[in-house]
């Protein structure tokens, strides 16, 4: 991942722009492949149908897996605010990397801020970073905590994840409407009970 630290002092800091460091997708070879796939399936994708489908399949894994840029924007914490910033209910979509079937749901994230404060949009920005890609929920829910603790160097930062899987709800138990929560803390949040408790009171969740 193209990144860089953030001085923790509180002179202005540029903002930083973020960019998935990732091969390109190789759209050409995309569409054949899904051309192949239908075949093997038993369809013909000449048909009338079918014609256009390896093509929009080819689009749209690279829209699902491609994270737009975005400026990572800080701001120095002037006020010396020191209680508990969260964004709830941010949408999060991904591919589970086993089946290539999508998970949906919402993400809550929350830092204690330290020597600065971060945009809020930006976080939703970071969930959507490593979101769009071939995931794992156990991994995306640590990939954002860990990204944000090292990147703008809070007191605290947690990540909880609530999703549906559709590899668990198309096949397999079939079990639609089952939703899988993770979690991932730092600091304060995680060491400190009191901050862990309101943390997870105030995304809904009982820790």
């Amino acid at each position: 991942m193209s990144a860089m630290a953030i001085s923790a002092d509180l002179e202005p800091v540029a903002p930083l722009r973020i960019v998935a460091g990732r091969e390109r997708i190789d759209l050409p070879a995309a569409e054949r492949a899904v051309a192949d796939l239908l075949r093997a399936l038993g369809r013909d994708p000449d048909s009338v149908h079918l014609a256009d489908t390896p093509r929009r399949v080819a689009h749209a894994y690279e829209e699902m897996l491609t994270p737009r840029e975005f400026s990572l924007t800080t701001f120095p914490n002037d006020e010396g605010y020191d209680e508990l910033v969260l964004a709830k209910d941010i949408p999060v979509q991904s591919l589970c990397e086993h089946h290539m079937l999508p998970f949906q749901g919402v993400a809550h994230v929350g830092y204690l801020p330290g020597d600065r404060i971060l945009g809020l949009s930006k976080l939703a920005r970071v969930v959507e970073l490593f979101a769009r890609d071939f995931q794992v929920q156990e991994r995306l829910t640590k990939q954002v905590a860990d990204w944000l603790q090292d990147h703008l160097a809070p007191k605290g930062v947690g990540v909880v994840i609530e999703a549906e899987h559709q590899c668990m709800s198309l096949r397999g138990v079939r079990a639609i409407g089952s939703r899988t929560v993770t979690s991932s803390l730092h600091g304060i949040l995680r060491d400190k009970p009191s901050s862990r408790q309101e943390f997870f009171a105030l995304t809904g969740l009982t820790p």
